[in-house]
């Protein structure tokens, strides 16, 4: 297969986290940087086998990780950035085995669909009917959610990844991919001028989901699109390729006429090209397991020839207040809502550290202001014990919280340690602070941020100024609509905005 280079600069890390600046503090943290544990003993649920498996990465000392990302055409939510979370924790747990972690993440800016129930002729997918409803390019559309996403990562102290391949620059590897699939037997060009994965030529296909082809109801193949075509040989057959219609815009020249991709091949292409034919981990949320990581694994398994990916991992859904999020029902909770309440963004990290990746979580206002508080007391005590004699870290402390981590993520089991040892008058203050300083290197909750510590002056980024003159103006010509569109620019460069009645408000997330 033909390798695309990267074409965008890849962000570089955020600032180091670093303890207050205290007499012993140098020490303590090279201290944290230790690694009790030199042999990698991760082990997580691995959904195509069921069970909970060791990790042992197959190329000694790099664990290749390969994680679905968002598809930019919106603001991500909670419950996005929790799976997001999951890929950080396994990085930052396998790190601390002194294991380099290459890790990739895609961007899916075109060939998703519109509805995954169902597609139009034309293929409409959801990025273009944004970029029409707010009347802008559909790649102005995809940069701007693309760079609320990384600002919503930084904020939640997510690593990240080597690379962030997006789809509209990947089309010729795509191509390629399909090229050879076609050769071996397993698509063809279908009446409409369309190229499909046939189905039935994968042995094995529903392993991930427990799917049987047979069992697929006709009408609903194995993508959720709509098969009332008869251009397809079999009804569980995809897209791989998708003839364009007349006015359809991001489109591209391929061997079966003017079109675009799938929404399955391009993680295909992308993972297998980046990270090689053997990639360690597949992360994603347990609504991509069928059918889009279902028709990932049948089609980069059958254009290499053996299985790619040896371990998938997914992330459970979160609910909001016992509610699924969705934006019909207006129970859609971001980044910026959190922080408009007057809470840390860590909190939000903490509250998913109170529960376990692959179980349904519940989140509310009360347990995020409850994750507020500890995270603001764990600070203080950080603080004080940095004042305190350097002692060496509780062995007995750190086993425990690693133990948690390495069980399957049990990040719930590692917050309960940290609990007792707050309150151990056991072990002495340093060594609590010693303790508390390499546990953050998983935790990732910035605990040696002291509480009240001067921040700098808030400087609104570049643009905002007219943001916030225009929001204000269509507030005065009650433009209400205008007014909310502009509050959400806003937000994806970082300013909340707060209505009094005084005028509107502004401060940095």
């Amino acid at each position: 297969m033909g390798v695309v280079r990267v074409r965008r600069p890849l962000p570089g890390p955020g600032p180091a986290t670093r303890p207050a600046r205290t007499r012993h503090t140098d020490v303590t943290w090279a201290h944290a940087r230790a690694d009790p544990y030199p042999q990698p003993v991760l082990h997580l649920h691995d959904t195509r086998t069921r069970k909970v498996e060791q990790i042992v990465p197959s190329t000694p000392g790099l664990l290749t990780v390969y994680a679905c990302g968002p598809t930019v055409y919106r603001y991500a939510h909670v419950g996005n950035l929790r799976t997001f979370l999951l890929t950080d924790l396994i990085r930052r747990t396998a790190e601390q085995h002194s294991l380099r972690v290459k890790l990739v993440q895609n961007i899916t800016d075109v060939g998703h669909m519109q509805d995954d129930s169902g597609i139009d002729d034309g293929g409409e997918d959801k990025l273009l009917a944004q970029a029409r409803l707010e009347d802008r390019s559909p790649f102005a559309i995809a940069r701007f959610y693309e760079d609320a996403f990384h600002r919503d990562l930084r904020a939640l102290n997510v690593h990240p990844a080597d690379a962030y391949p997006r789809a509209s620059e990947w089309i010729p590897s795509m191509i390629t991919l399909i090229e050879t699939l076609v050769a071996r037997g397993n698509a063809y060009v279908g009446t409409d001028g369309t190229v499909y994965f046939s189905a039935q030529s994968f042995e094995g296909y529903g392993a991930i989901s427990g799917n049987r082809l047979e069992d697929l109801r006709a009408g609903h193949g194995a993508t959720g699109e709509s098969t009332a075509t008869s251009a397809k040989r079999f009804h569980g057959d995809w897209a791989l390729w998708k003839k364009a219609g007349e006015n359809r815009e991001m489109t591209w020249d391929s061997p079966w006429g003017r079109g675009f991709p799938g929404w399955h091949v391009e993680c295909s292409a992308m993972s297998v090209d980046l990270l090689g034919e053997t990639i360690d981990v597949h992360t994603g949320g347990i609504d991509l397991r069928f059918p889009h990581h279902e028709d990932e694994r049948a089609q980069s398994d059958s254009a290499v020839g053996h299985e790619v990916v040896r371990h998938w991992v997914h992330g459970e859904h979160l609910l909001f207040e016992g509610r699924k999020m969705a934006k019909s029902t207006g129970n859609v909770v971001l980044v910026s809502d959190v922080v408009a309440k007057g809470h840390d963004p860590l909190a939000l990290r903490l509250a998913f550290l109170s529960s376990r990746y692959r179980t349904q979580a519940n989140l509310s206002w009360d347990t995020l202001s409850a994750a507020d508080t500890l995270l603001g007391r764990w600070r203080t005590a950080v603080a004080g014990w940095a004042e305190e004699p350097s002692q060496a870290m509780s062995a007995a402390y750190r086993d425990e919280v690693l133990a948690a981590f390495d069980d399957d993520l049990d990040t719930p089991r590692a917050v309960q340690v940290l609990r007792r040892l707050e309150k151990d008058d056991a072990v002495a203050p340093g060594a609590k602070f010693e303790t508390f300083a390499w546990a953050d290197r998983l935790l990732g909750l910035d605990l040696a941020r002291e509480v009240g510590q001067t921040r700098p002056v808030a400087v609104l980024p570049e643009g905002a100024g007219v943001l916030l003159d225009a929001r204000a103006q269509a507030r005065s010509d009650r433009d209400f609509a205008a007014s909310d569109r502009l509050r959400d620019e806003l937000a994806a460069l970082g300013v909340v905005v707060k209505d009094t009645k005084a005028g509107q408000e502004w401060s940095l997330a």
